[in-house]
C-alpha cells in the first residue's frame, strides 16, 4: 500500500490534519497532496507548506495515494465524490470527515467495492486535542480502520463505533464543545456579577475546565470521584451542587443530548437520500 496521503478539501480541519502529519514526521511533505477551491488559498498553502503537493484538482491529488481523506462540507460531498470516482483505485482507502454522510451514501457514488471509513471529529482537533468516532463501510477491512485510526490519532483520540452509533457520537462529542462553551459562558457571567473583571473571570473558568479535564483523563478519575474530592460536607460546593440538581441540570443535559442525537439521525437521512 502506498504511504502517500491525499487531503481533499484543506479547510480548518484538513489543514489541521496536514499540520499534524508533518509536525509528527508521520509523513514527509512530498508524501502529501492537498486541494482547495479558492486560488488564493492554494497560493497560501504552497507558501506555508514547502514541499507539499498542492492541487486544484481533486482527481489529480489522489493519484498514487494510499489514503484519500475527503474533508469537505456535507453539501459538497456528492460533487467531490463524482469528481474522483473515475480515478479511485481498488487499493485506495477513502476516509470521510463529512458530518452526517453515511458510508452507504458515499459508496453509492464510488466504484463498487471501494473501501470507505467514516469519521466524526470534533472542534478540539484543530489544536490536536480532539476525539473522533470512526466506523467502517461495507468493504473496509481491519487494515483500513487501522490506517484511518493512525491518521486521526494525530488530531487526538479515536474510538471505533458501529455506524448506527455515529449519531450519538455526533451529539456527545461533536456537539460537546458547544455545551462546554455554554457552561463556560454562564460561569464567566457569574464571575462578572460577583465583581470580577471579565479577564480574570475568563481565566479562572477556562483554566479550571482545562485542569479538570486533565484530572479526569490523565489521573483516570471517575467524574463522581472528582466531584466528591472537591465537595466538603456543608461547604460551598455542596450548596452549589444542590442548587444545580434542584434546577434539573442533569436532566437538561440528558434531554439535550438525546435531542441532538435525534436531529443527527434526521439530518443523516436527509443528506443520504
Amino acid at each position: 500500500m502506498s504511504t502517500r496521503i491525499a487531503i481533499l478539501g484543506t479547510g480548518r480541519l484538513g489543514e489541521s490534519m496536514l499540520r499534524g502529519f508533518l509536525s509528527s514526521d508521520w509523513r514527509q511533505p512530498a508524501d502529501i497532496s492537498v486541494t482547495a477551491r479558492r486560488e488564493e488559498h492554494l497560493t497560501e498553502l504552497r507558501q506555508k507548506y514547502d514541499g507539499v503537493v498542492v492541487e486544484s484538482s481533486n482527481a489529480a491529488a489522489l493519484r498514487g495515494a494510499g489514503l484519500v481523506i475527503v474533508s469537505v462540507k456535507p453539501q459538497d460531498m456528492e460533487a467531490v465524490l463524482e469528481e474522483i470516482a473515475g480515478e479511485l483505485q481498488p487499493e485506495q482507502t477513502v476516509l470521510s470527515t463529512a458530518a452526517g454522510v453515511t458510508t452507504t451514501s458515499i459508496e453509492a457514488h464510488l466504484p463498487g467495492g471501494t473501501r470507505v471509513v467514516r469519521a466524526m471529529p470534533n472542534a478540539p482537533a484543530l489544536v490536536h486535542e480532539g476525539i473522533a468516532g470512526i466506523c467502517p463501510g461495507h468493504h473496509a477491512s481491519e487494515a483500513d480502520l487501522a490506517l484511518a485510526e493512525d491518521a486521526l490519532g494525530h488530531l487526538g483520540a479515536v474510538v471505533r463505533v458501529a455506524e448506527y452509533d455515529m449519531d450519538a457520537v455526533t451529539a456527545l462529542s461533536g456537539s460537546g464543545p458547544a455545551y462546554f462553551a455554554l457552561l463556560a459562558e454562564a460561569m464567566i457571567e457569574a464571575g462578572l456579577l460577583l465583581g470580577l473583571s471579565r479577564e480574570v473571570s475568563t481565566q479562572l473558568v477556562v483554566q479550571t475546565m482545562f485542569g479538570s479535564a486533565l484530572l479526569l483523563r490523565d489521573e483516570q478519575l471517575h467524574p463522581v470521584e472528582l466531584r466528591e474530592n472537591v465537595t466538603s460536607p456543608g461547604g460551598t460546593t455542596t450548596r452549589a451542587i444542590r442548587e444545580l440538581e434542584r434546577s434539573g441540570v442533569r436532566a437538561a443535559f440528558l434531554n439535550a443530548i438525546t435531542a441532538a442525537t435525534e436531529r443527527s439521525r434526521e439530518l443523516s437521512e436527509r443528506v443520504s437520500s
